[in-house]
Parts: C-alpha cells; sequence; structure tokens
C-alpha cells in the first residue's frame, strides 16, 4: 500500500537469506548479529550512518527486489545459531 502511493520503503536487515528471500522492496543487509539491525545500544555516530545509508538508498534504487550489502563490519566475532534450539536454550532465552 505504502509502495502503491509512491512512498519507497526500504528494510534494515541482518538476515540476508531471508531478505533474499522475501524480496522487499529494497533492503540494506547489514553483516551484524540479529538484534542489532542499528548497531550496539547508543552508539548514535553508527546508527546515524546506518539510517542515512537507508534513507539514501530509498531514493537510488533503480528497480524493486534490489537488495545491497552494507560496508559496514561488526567489531567482534559472532556466529549465527543455525542449529535447532534445546530446552535448555529455550529456557535459557525465557529467563532473560
Amino acid at each position: 500500500v505504502v509502495e502503491e502511493a509512491g512512498i519507497p520503503t526500504v528494510t534494515v536487515s541482518t538476515g540476508r537469506d531471508i531478505s533474499a528471500l522475501v524480496r522487499p522492496p529494497r533492503s540494506l543487509f547489514l553483516n551484524y548479529p540479529m538484534g542489532n539491525t542499528f548497531g550496539r545500544p547508543g552508539d548514535t555516530a553508527i546508527q546515524t550512518e546506518i539510517l542515512r545509508a537507508a534513507l539514501d538508498f530509498a531514493v537510488t534504487a533503480t528497480e524493486p527486489g534490489v537488495l545491497v550489502d552494507s560496508p559496514l563490519q561488526w567489531d567482534e566475532e559472532f556466529v549465527y545459531f543455525t542449529g535447532e534450539a534445546t530446552p535448555e536454550a529455550i529456557a535459557r532465552q525465557l529467563k532473560k
């Protein structure tokens, strides 16, 4: 509805594979841990940089379904969980 009204939209994603499957009109991928799409809490410099990149992308993308990789990198190693959740892991998450 928003796109049909001529208003461009952009998703900012940390799940490149999901974004590639869903194909939103425009998607900016950041190789950041899930839940940190705009960086660390309180890091306004990075948050502003990501927001500006997304807003710029909203007006510069030339075709629908575009997925762009941000050059920004998370500053420490992280691993995506790709296995099945164990009851213990679920219980730990529920306590948070």
